[in-house]
């Protein structure tokens, strides 16, 4: 191998390795310095409601992978293609769910998740949910509202415009956000992403934490 060619080589795989480890250390500590004010946990409070989301709907034997996300939320970000890959993998195995958790640090996590809801109301949900975790670093960390730019994603995805302004300035959309997250403080979520993995809060501590409860839970079934 010639030297230059050696070198890039090298040079590619240093760089590999440090946006890994990168990656790594946003998923770990991210959620911790973005925190929201915890709250008490409660036995009454459910994990999943009759009205939340569910993208992905597996069979009976089905793990049930509940996430708080916050859309602005770089660990959220960072998380997002792991756990893509993880719903492709799983297909069938898993069902998933994703609940709202916008931080109060945040200047347009909730108009994201408002504008998530919205779409939500068309049957458009996982279409959003893409589009805003794949725009993250375009509008994210703002600090005015970009609220015309989530709307102008729902152009793009070809949503009924009327309906989705009328969603947006529902105040039931909100109540609907703020459900989510009046839930997740009492079940102890205080920063994200947060996962439960059948029901039980999982704490993140290595980047295959969430893969290795998928596989516990699928063999105790």
């Amino acid at each position: 191998m010639k030297p230059a060619v050696k070198a890039s080589v090298i040079t590619a795989s240093i760089a590999a390795t440090l946006t890994l480890i990168a990656l790594i250390y946003v998923l770990v500590t991210q959620g911790e310095k973005e925190s929201a004010a915890p709250a008490g946990g409660s036995e009454t409070t459910p994990v999943v409601r009759e009205n939340s989301h569910v993208l992905d709907q597996g069979g009976g034997e089905a793990v049930t992978i509940v996430e708080f996300l916050d859309f602005e939320c770089e660990a959220c970000g960072a998380f997002y293609p792991v756990v893509e890959d993880l719903r492709k993998k799983h297909d069938g195995e898993i069902t998933y769910v994703i609940r709202y958790f916008p931080l109060p640090g945040h200047v347009n996590s909730k108009n994201a998740a408002i504008a998530a809801e919205a779409a939500a109301q068309q049957g458009r949900l996982e279409d959003m949910y893409h589009q805003l975790f794949e725009t993250q670093a375009q509008w994210g960390e703002a600090q005015e509202s970009r609220a015309d730019v989530f709307r102008g994603f729902a152009e793009q995805l070809g949503l009924d415009m009327v309906a989705y302004d009328d969603a947006v300035a529902d105040p039931a959309t909100v109540e609907r956000v703020e459900l989510d997250f009046n839930d997740g403080q009492t079940l102890g979520v205080d920063s994200t992403p947060t996962f439960f993995v059948d029901g039980e809060k999982l704490q993140l501590q290595r980047f295959d934490d969430l893969e290795n409860a998928i596989s516990t839970a699928m063999e105790d079934r």
